[in-house]
């Protein structure tokens, strides 16, 4: 059964796999200091050799051939965990970064809200960010619903004026949010 793989039938690449297996998987690890990762880059590379189209001549040349590629593989491991390293700590300080920025932005924006003046700060909190009916924060506060839409309105806009722009908007994503 010849299949384009190595002419090493299964009984001899079993005798390979028992010779080597455990000397390959000591040499990844003292390179990785995995040794689960290891053991599957060893027995990938058994795969590969086993799928070789070409038959290597000798003990001594397969045994530099499997160790050739386990190297290679377990530097490739290496390469690519310090690779993903760098992205978990980019992403990490991103993080960070967006974190703090976040908290200045609503810190920002519940001062503003803090500094309205009473009424409009009480429709605004009533109406924006509990969710309430123009109707329903009439009722709460024993005014109509126009004096409402009037502080609604004088809310915003006195907000607008004391945000900067990426404070106004992070609050109208607040705002919209409520709503849906």
């Amino acid at each position: 059964m010849h299949t384009g793989q190595s002419h090493l039938s299964h009984h001899q690449l079993k005798s390979l796999f028992d010779l080597l297996y455990l000397r390959l998987c000591r040499f990844a690890d003292q390179i990785i200091s995995d040794s689960a990762t290891a053991e599957d880059i060893v027995q990938e590379a058994f795969i590969k050799y086993w799928q070789r189209n070409t038959e290597i001549p000798d003990l001594p040349a397969i045994k530099t051939f499997l160790y050739v590629m386990v190297r290679n593989a377990c530097l490739n491991h290496l390469k690519h965990q310090k690779v993903a390293k760098k992205f978990a700590e980019t992403q990490v300080a991103e993080t960070e970064e967006a974190a703090v920025l976040k908290a200045e932005v609503w810190g920002e924006v519940h001062r503003a809200i803090a500094s309205l003046p009473e009424g409009c700060r009480n429709v605004f909190k009533l109406s924006y960010l509990e969710g309430l009916k123009n109707q329903e924060v009439a009722d709460e506060l024993k005014i109509s619903v126009n004096t409402v839409k009037t502080q609604k309105a004088r809310a915003l806009a006195l907000l607008k004026l004391r945000l900067t722009p990426e404070s106004f908007m992070a609050l109208c994503i607040l705002v919209s949010e409520k709503y849906f």
